[in-house]
């Protein structure tokens, strides 16, 4: 079910694989898409078994993603309409906050001291944005002081192949996310872009991620198209008293 599961004092973090689920072929098993071909009461159930895992009890607030920087906070009980946004923050305890992705970098953040959490979904278009630095700053404006940021899947810069306009656009917007496909030709490492940005804002970075078109056990919209799911980043604060 996960590809990689944390604690840092009060905060939980996991990102997910795709084992563990309901889902049928081409999407086995654990797809945490919002739409798509995949049956949608499987893909219903595959998040009710990741909440229930995670954080049992607790709600959850996530995005319709649109590759862009808005940032929503979450100050009261999570709407049940998503907000269009790519990045999501909240100093509320037990409250879970799910980006998605198949490629892209889902990036989870918390300050445990402070009591803020957050979570950006960051593609190409959010990395010129720059969606991560400006839901690092959300997280600031609600007292967080000494953030840390882990990077989760994504597709790698040797597996990114991009149009040489494309790639000149966004390395002039951000140098590091400029690369070379193993095959020779122009590509984006969206994965040392997102790094670069949270280095400058002073985060401190882990990288726990893999390349999703070379990883069989993750989801890549790269290598499989239309039948690709979606695996996600969780993080929440949890309550006094709660263990992990």
């Amino acid at each position: 079910m996960y590809t990689h599961r944390d604690a840092l004092g009060p905060v939980d973090l996991a990102f997910t694989d795709r084992f563990g689920g309901v889902s049928g072929v081409p999407f086995d098993s654990l797809n945490l898409a919002l739409t798509g071909a995949d049956d949608e009461v499987a893909r219903a159930e595959n998040l009710r078994l990741v909440l229930e895992d995670f954080a049992p009890g607790a709600a959850l607030a996530d995005l319709h993603q649109v590759h862009g920087a808005r940032v929503h906070v979450v100050t009261d009980e999570p709407s049940a309409t998503r907000p269009e946004a790519d990045g999501i923050v909240t100093d509320r305890p037990d409250v879970v906050l799910m980006v998605r992705a198949a490629d892209c970098v889902p990036v989870l953040l918390a300050d445990p001291v402070a009591g803020v959490i957050g979570a950006a979904h960051s593609g190409r278009p959010g990395l010129a944005a720059g969606v991560v630095v400006r839901t690092v700053e959300a997280m600031r404006e609600l007292g967080a002081e000494s953030v840390t940021a882990w990077i989760g899947p994504h597709v790698c810069g040797a597996c990114y192949e991009v149009p040489g306009a494309m790639q000149a656009e966004v390395a002039a917007l951000e140098p590091a996310s400029r690369a070379t496909t193993s095959w020779g030709t122009p590509a984006l490492d969206i994965g040392a872009g997102v790094r670069a940005q949270l280095h400058r804002a002073g985060v401190e970075v882990v990288d726990v991620s893999r390349c999703t078109r070379e990883s069989s056990d993750l989801y890549s919209y790269r290598r499989d198209g239309e039948g690709a799911g979606r695996l996600a980043g969780l993080v929440r604060l949890r309550r006094a008293g709660v263990n992990p």
